[in-house]
């Protein structure tokens, strides 16, 4: 799967997508629809279930994903990264969804100032 394919599979989850820089690690950001103080954590969920959906279907290798949530398209409004170990891990059961779900939300970078 290339940046471009990626970038249309996650815009069909519902994700505005900004830019995908690289595959390995994916390197991507997007723009919020919800652009408040704090990154929308449901808005987070669909674009890893869309990657754990590519991954379900032999379409996408868990890798490292390093994402960049835009407030708007010149404005970071935060970071999080989800590690390839924890989509192995919880697709092949060995850590649950929430397990998953915190590890991913701890990253979120508090210190952007």
């Amino acid at each position: 799967m290339d940046e471009s394919e990626l970038e249309e599979e996650l815009r069909n989850s519902g994700i505005d997508v900004y830019d995908v820089d690289a595959l390995s690690p994916v390197e991507l950001s997007y723009v919020t629809a919800y652009p408040g103080e704090e990154v929308n954590h449901m808005e987070m969920g669909r674009l890893l279930n869309a990657l754990l959906d590519l991954a379900r279907e032999d379409e996408w290798d868990p890798k490292r994903v390093e994402a960049t949530v835009l407030r708007f398209e010149d404005e970071v409004m935060n970071r999080w990264y989800a590690k390839a170990e924890w989509f192995e891990g919880l697709l092949q059961y060995r850590i649950s969804e929430t397990e998953f779900s915190t590890n991913v939300l701890e990253t979120l970078d508090e210190d952007l100032d």
